[in-house]
């Protein structure tokens, strides 16, 4: 009799999926936090390398573009393989890499050797953080999900504040005669942390029925975010030359291959790379296309203001990181709050949000053309606050919407198309406001060009607040 218990117990633990407990959350969403930090905590070190490495604009452009471009390109391939191979192992094998990556980027003895590692490091990148998601996805349930799904919200967007602020205390700070290597440097021991804790903490979950990588459509989508990406982030520091207009114009005709090779393939019961039939999920198309223009916005707001404050106003790379502080910490705080929010008001607090985020962004405005060339953490302060609160109330609760219909037998293609929207708008974003910046300074002057790009992510943020009254009312 015994033994006949002993046997059910064991085939109902063998049948239950696996669970992710506390530190396993803490594990992935440290590894969620690397990547995103990585794109923004360049933003203040750029002056550095240039002078460092006597590299040109050309070139420093290229150290940001090549990570965020690659990132971009291998996420939705990267969810794939962790669907094929088990998400645990290449989530183990990203981090490891994305680790090596990084102290090549530390050590790089060149411009040209920085590109080349940074390239690689958004290369692993894609290889770990789709598994964050597709883990929380398949090996979460119920309000544990739910609350999960909110942290990782959280964790993206503050990720993206403190990123910038670290960048500058640890180029200031200059450990061990370091200089900006240390923003590269410092990824070493947080990675040989996390691996010993995905080692114990991290179950390993894949797809009961894989599918084989769909070699076609990851070429095309390769192609349809170089053609766009490439010419976008490089054109205005080559001069526009020939190739970037051939490549634009090569965009759409390439994305209209890739959309309809996948959906070949989709009808004939094959899954491809990314699924037409899972962007039938009104949850998923509405909070993708939300998605675009916030981050676009976002990351253009964080280079610009980079730049503005180095360069226009002055400050040191520590004063310049610092006066993001209030938006990282006002989002910290409110974005705790959004689970409760939206189970008592829906996703109209989304709706908020891009409101609250849209009064943030003017007295920003005005601070801006009250005080300039003063500009500073004083100044700052208010509008910083506020816009941190109205972005809490956004990605957060955006990124729980997208993923909450995706069955877990495909969470790792829908956290990799969430994940690809995301980056490949936050690459956008550094391409579009950074350009229209950098074009309006020699021609209305830093304030002037500031204001300016400043209230075109201001209108970006009237976009996102219009498609939020599109989304579902209720989160699943």
């Amino acid at each position: 009799m015994s033994e006949t218990v002993t046997t059910a117990k064991a085939v109902r633990t063998a049948a239950a999926p696996p669970a992710l407990g506390g530190p396993g959350l803490f594990t992935v969403l440290l590894a969620a936090a690397l990547p995103l930090v990585d794109f923004f905590i360049v933003n203040v070190a750029l002056p550095a390398i240039g002078t460092d490495l006597a590299a040109g604009e050309a070139v420093l452009e290229l150290v940001v573009a090549g990570y965020g471009v690659a990132y971009a390109v291998l996420l939705v391939l990267g969810g794939r393989l962790g669907d094929l191979f088990g998400r645990r192992r290449l989530f183990l094998g990203g981090m490891a890499a994305f680790g090596l990556t990084s102290l090549a980027c530390g050590l790089a003895p060149g411009a040209w050797s920085l590109v080349a590692a940074r390239v690689a490091q958004g290369a692993s990148a894609a290889a770990m953080l789709p598994q964050v998601l597709a883990t929380i996805q398949s090996a979460t349930t119920g309000a544990r999900r739910a609350r999960a799904m909110s942290l990782y919200g959280a964790t993206a967007g503050l990720s993206m504040v403190a990123g910038q602020i670290l960048g500058g205390v640890l180029v200031a700070a200059d450990v061990a005669g370091t200089g900006w290597r240390s923003v590269f440097l410092v990824n070493v021991p947080v990675v040989a942390a996390g691996l010993v804790l995905a080692v114990r903490y991290v179950p390993e979950t894949r797809s009961r029925h894989p599918e084989p990588v769909d070699v076609p459509g990851t070429v095309l989508l390769a192609l349809s975010l170089l053609t766009l990406l490439a010419p976008l982030t490089e054109g205005r520091a080559a001069g526009w030359p020939l190739w970037t207009w051939v490549s634009l114009a090569a965009f759409p005709i390439v994305a209209g291959m890739f959309w309809t090779v996948e959906r070949r393939a989709d009808r004939a019961g094959r899954t491809p790379l990314v699924p037409p039939s899972l962007l039938a999920l009104a949850s998923l198309r509405r909070g993708l296309l939300l998605i675009l223009p916030f981050s676009i916005g976002f990351s253009g707001f964080m280079f610009v203001i980079a730049l503005a404050l180095q360069q226009g106003a002055g400050l040191g790379p520590v004063q310049a990181g610092l006066a993001l502080a209030p938006m990282a910490v006002v989002f910290l705080f409110v974005s705790l709050a959004g689970p409760r929010l939206i189970a008592r008001h829906g996703t109209r607090v989304v709706t908020a949000g891009a409101v609250v985020q849209g009064a943030g962004v003017l007295l920003i405005v005005l601070a801006a053309w009250r005080d300039w060339p003063h500009l500073d953490f004083g100044s700052l302060l208010p509008g910083a606050a506020v816009a941190g609160a109205g972005q809490a109330l956004q990605l957060p609760n955006v990124m729980r919407i997208v993923m909450s219909e995706v069955p877990a037998a495909r969470a790792g293609v829908g956290s990799g198309v969430m994940v690809t929207t995301q980056q490949s708008a936050l690459a956008l974003g550094v391409a579009t406001l950074g350009t229209l910046f950098l074009t309006l300074v020699p021609r209305l002057g830093m304030r002037d060009a500031l204001v300016a790009t400043l209230l075109a992510q201001l209108a970006g943020t009237v976009l996102t607040g219009l498609l939020s009254l599109r989304l579902p009312r209720d989160i699943g």
